[in-house]
């Protein structure tokens, strides 16, 4: 379910904090479902439980899940976070593309900037 590499730049609470994210934003996980516990998870991937309290306190932060004392951490009803969320970013991608723009970058640019970037975006996957 979730996995890390070691050898990333990202630190690895990062990076299961970014799993969850795409499983919750795909409706893999969904809402009010439970997660493994913190030892649990630890546990199964082979790393400290601080790395994923790290995560979980991160994915609460944004409101992607919720925690029940006593109970553990749910999933947080997301679809209009999720929303919200890819608006953002679509606003910041445009932003920057008019920056490159403005700064004198050339269409053929910007396209060999995005298709390395998705490349690189899809071995991560």
């Amino acid at each position: 379910m979730i996995s890390f590499d070691q050898n990333s730049s990202k630190p690895i609470y990062e990076q299961i904090y970014e799993q969850f994210v795409k499983l919750i934003s795909n409706k893999v996980l969904k809402t009010d479902e439970q997660l493994p516990s913190v030892r649990d998870l630890a546990s199964s991937v082979r790393i400290n439980p601080n790395t994923i309290q790290r995560a979980y306190k991160l994915l609460e932060s944004k409101n992607y899940i919720y925690s029940v004392p006593g109970k553990g951490n749910f999933v947080s009803k997301a679809e209009n976070l999720i929303s919200a969320e890819l608006e953002r970013a679509e606003n910041q991608f445009v932003r920057s593309i008019k920056e490159m723009k403005i700064l004198g970058v050339t269409d053929e640019r910007v396209m060999d900037l995005t298709q390395m970037t998705l490349k690189g975006v899809d071995s991560d996957a």
